[in-house]
C-alpha cells in the first residue's frame, strides 16, 4: 500500500512559484476548476496532484470490482454538449478503468495537463494576511504561493485502515482497497480475508470469490444491497440520451440527489401492502439507487422505510442458502439507506458458493492479525492476503492531512477538533481565500457527485470574478454565518432518518476518535443550490469582501 513520504523541509534555494490560485487535486472537482479559472477568467493555475496520473479517487480505487454507482450517462460533465457526443460509454455502471479513460480524454480535449503538475504530493499551506497569499509546500520542498487556495481532494480519499494489533507481523501480503496495486493482484490458489462489507466490499467481494481458493469475509456490520442490474449500454439507448441530453441534465440538477429520476408522490402507506409489494419487486428488478424512489417517504419516516427494509430482509433470506449465513447478513441495526445504500452484481449469491465463508465480527471480533491469518474470539483464519475494505477517513480526512493553517498561524485540525464548521461547505471562517469543494457541509456524498462538483466550481469561478469586477481581493466567511450554517446542516439531517444510523460513515463512525457530527448536507442538491444563488445574489452574504 502506497503511503506518504515524509516531507522534505522547504528548499530555500529553489524558486517560489506564484499564480493567481492553487487547486489540490485532479479528478473531477480539480479538472473543472482549472477549465474554469484559466480558461473562462484568464487566470494563471497550478494544479498539484499526488498522483503520477489524472483521476482522484478514480486513480487509486482500481479494486476487483470498483465501479460507479450512478449511471454513467450522468456520472459525467454536463459543461459540454461536444465532450457529450463525442464520448461511448459501454455500460450502465462504469468500471474504474473507463471513469480514468474519460477524464484522460476530458483533460487532453481541453489542455488541461499542461497546468497539473503530477506526484506532487502538499505537505503544508498556510496564510500569510499581511500578504493576502497563500504559502503551499509540498513533500519534495517545493514552495508556491497564490491569492487563493482551493482544495478539490475529493470527499473518500483518505484511506483508513484499522488499528489491528499484528498487522506488522502477517506473513502474507495485505492491500487495501483505495490504495490498490496498479498491476492488480492475482488471488488465484490463494486463502483471502475481506474485511468490511460497505459499499466497497460488497462490489468486490463476488469477484475475489470467483478467483481465490477460498474467501473469508469478515463482517463488521451487516448491510442492504439492491441489485445494480449492470450490463452494456445498447446503441438505442446511447441514441435516446443524446436525444434528451438537455432534459436529463435539468432534471438532474433540479433533483434533490442529483440524479435525473423522479421521486414517487406516494407515501409508502397510500396504497395496500399488495400492491406495495409490486412497487418494490418492480424496482428490485430495475436495480439501482432507484430503489430508494419508490415512495416518497422512505427517507423521512421510519414507519415507511421499515416496508422498504423489510422487502430486503426477505430477499436476503430467500438468496442466501443457509439460514445462518442469510440471518447474520441481515442488517438489523440501521433502516434501509440510512448508511450510504450499496448496489451489488450477485452479492448475497457469492455466500452460496462453497469456497466463500462469513465470519460475524459481532458475535466473534477479530481480536489480532496473527502471522497466518486473523484471530478472532473463537477461531484463527489462515489466509495468504488480506484486503481492507474499511473505506475512508470521509469528507474531513482528506482536507485535515492537508495541514492547513489560516490567519495566525490557526490549524484547521484544530477548528475541526470537535467536529468539522463551514458556511455552505465552501469555507471556514479564519482561512481567507479558501475554498473546499464538495467539503463537510455540502451535499457532495448524498449526490451524484459530478452534479455537487460541477455547481461549486461554477459558484467559486462566479465569486472569483465577482471580486475582479469589484476590485477585491479576499474573502472570508463570517464566524456568525458558519454557526447558522451549521445548525441549518443539523436541522436538514434531523428532517431525515440518516443520523439514525450510528456506524455511518457520515458520521464519521467509523473511523476511532472522530467526532461524531452529521457531515453532508441533507437538504437536497436543488435546495442547496438555490441557498448559495440567493447568498451570490445578495452580494455574497454571510462573507466579509475587502
Amino acid at each position: 500500500m502506497t503511503e506518504p513520504h515524509a516531507a522534505e523541509p522547504p528548499d530555500a534555494s529553489r524558486p517560489v512559484r506564484r499564480f493567481d490560485a492553487i487547486i489540490v487535486g485532479a479528478g473531477f472537482s480539480g479538472l473543472y476548476q482549472l477549465h474554469l479559472l484559466r480558461d473562462r477568467l484568464g487566470l494563471s493555475v497550478r494544479v498539484l496532484e499526488a498522483a503520477e496520473g489524472i483521476g482522484g479517487t478514480w486513480y487509486w480505487n482500481r479494486y476487483p470490482g470498483a465501479r460507479c454507482d450512478s449511471e454513467s450517462y450522468y456520472y459525467s460533465y454536463s459543461f459540454s454538449r461536444e465532450l457529450e457526443e463525442e464520448w461511448d460509454w459501454s455500460e450502465r455502471y462504469p468500471e474504474h478503468g473507463e471513469i480514468r479513460r474519460y477524464l484522460d480524454h476530458v483533460a487532453d480535449r481541453f489542455d488541461l495537463r499542461r497546468d497539473i503538475q503530477l506526484g506532487t504530493r502538499v505537505a503544508g499551506a498556510a496564510y500569510d494576511e499581511a500578504a493576502n497569499r497563500w504559502t503551499v509546500t509540498t513533500e519534495g520542498g517545493e514552495r508556491f504561493e497564490a491569492r487563493f487556495l482551493i482544495t478539490a481532494v475529493g470527499c473518500l480519499s483518505s484511506a483508513n485502515v484499522p488499528a489491528i494489533s499484528g498487522l506488522e507481523r502477517f506473513a502474507g501480503a495485505w492491500y487495501h482497497t483505495g490504495r490498490w496495486p496498479h498491476e492488480g493482484v492475482d488471488f488465484s490458489g490463494k486463502r483471502v480475508g475481506l474485511i468490511g462489507t460497505g459499499s466497497t466490499g460488497i462490489q468486490a467481494a463476488p469477484v475475489i470469490a470467483a478467483q481465490a481458493a477460498h474467501l473469508t469475509v469478515f463482517q463488521r456490520t451487516a448491510n442492504y444491497s439492491v441489485p445494480a442490474r449492470n450490463g452494456p449500454m445498447d446503441d438505442e439507448f446511447k441514441a435516446w440520451v443524446r436525444e434528451n441530453s438537455s432534459e436529463l441534465r435539468a432534471k438532474a440538477r433540479a433533483a434533490p440527489n442529483g440524479h435525473p429520476f423522479d421521486f414517487s408522490d406516494r407515501s409508502a402507506f397510500d396504497v395496500s401492502p399488495q400492491e406495495r409489494e409490486a412497487i418494490y419487486e418492480a424496482a428490485w428488478e430495475r436495480g439501482g439507487l432507484r430503489f430508494r424512489a419508490a415512495f416518497r417517504d422512505i427517507m423521512l419516516d421510519k414507519d415507511a422505510n421499515e416496508t422498504a427494509s423489510a422487502f430486503i430482509r426477505e430477499k436476503i433470506r430467500s438468496i442466501v442458502a443457509d439460514p445462518t449465513t442469510a440471518e447474520a447478513l441481515t442488517p438489523r441495526d440501521h433502516l434501509f439507506a440510512t448508511k450510504r445504500p450499496p448496489i451489488d452484481t450477485h452479492y448475497f449469491e457469492t455466500f452460496n458458493r462453497p469456497n466463500v465463508t462469513l465470519v460475524d465480527l459481532k458475535a466473534t471480533p477479530i481480536a489480532a492479525i496473527v502471522p497466518e491469518g486473523v484471530r478472532t474470539a473463537d477461531a484463527t483464519y489462515p489466509l495468504d492476503v488480506i484486503v481492507f475494505a474499511t473505506g475512508f477517513d470521509a469528507l474531513t480526512g482528506p482536507l485535515l492531512a492537508l495541514d492547513i493553517r489560516g490567519r495566525d498561524g490557526l490549524a484547521l485540525k484544530d477548528v475541526w477538533a470537535a467536529g468539522p464548521t463551514s458556511y455552505l461547505g465552501l469555507q471556514v471562517p479564519g482561512f481567507p481565500n479558501l475554498f473546499t469543494m464538495t467539503g463537510p457541509g455540502s451535499p457532495s456524498v448524498l449526490t451524484n457527485m459530478p452534479v455537487a462538483i460541477e455547481q461549486h466550481a461554477e459558484w467559486i469561478a462566479d465569486c472569483l470574478a465577482f471580486l475582479r469586477e469589484r476590485g477585491l481581493d479576499r474573502i472570508e466567511a463570517k464566524p456568525d454565518a458558519a454557526e447558522f450554517w451549521g445548525a441549518e446542516v443539523n436541522r436538514a439531517a434531523s428532517a431525515t432518518l440518516l443520523p439514525m444510523a450510528s456506524s455511518s460513515w457520515y458520521l464519521g463512525a467509523n473511523v476511532p476518535g472522530k467526532p461524531r457530527v452529521f457531515m453532508p448536507y441533507a437538504g437536497g442538491m436543488a435546495h442547496y443550490r438555490g441557498i448559495c444563488d440567493r447568498i451570490a445574489a445578495d452580494g455574497y452574504e454571510g462573507f466579509v469582501m475587502r
